[in-house]
């Protein structure tokens, strides 16, 4: 199995910044994409950004230019330093990971349990 665990959430100022750090540990033998998504209360959980094993890092319209996300591959880890933070960027952040786990096998998508972020104005 697989587990996602995050860290550096908090409660901060608008205008402030957070980074977020995940590391993915198990029975992994590769990872392919890992990254980001956020929920906020009464809303869908939606992408924030996710980053593949090689090229370019896809984020979402509302944090481009505020976040970016990058990967220490060698540690299986991945963070999203956020910057220029706003209120509405109020949400659960949840770690997500395709990890293969079997020879032969595919990418299984894994998910942490999530780190709460609060933007007060």
């Amino acid at each position: 199995q697989v587990q996602l665990v995050e860290s550096g959430g908090g409660l901060v100022q608008a205008g402030g910044s957070l980074r977020l750090s995940c590391a993915a540990s198990g029975s992994i033998l590769s990872i392919d994409t890992m990254g980001w998504y956020r929920q906020a209360p009464g809303k869908q959980r939606e992408l924030v950004a996710i980053t593949p094993g090689s090229g370019r890092t896809d984020y979402s319209d509302s944090v481009k230019g505020r976040f970016t996300a990058s990967r220490e591959n060698t540690k299986n880890t991945v963070h999203l330093q956020m910057n220029s933070l706003k209120p509405e960027d109020t949400a659960v952040y949840y770690c997500t990971a395709g990890a293969q786990t079997t020879w032969g096998g595919g990418h299984d998508t894994y998910w942490g349990q999530g780190t709460q972020v609060t933007v007060s104005s």
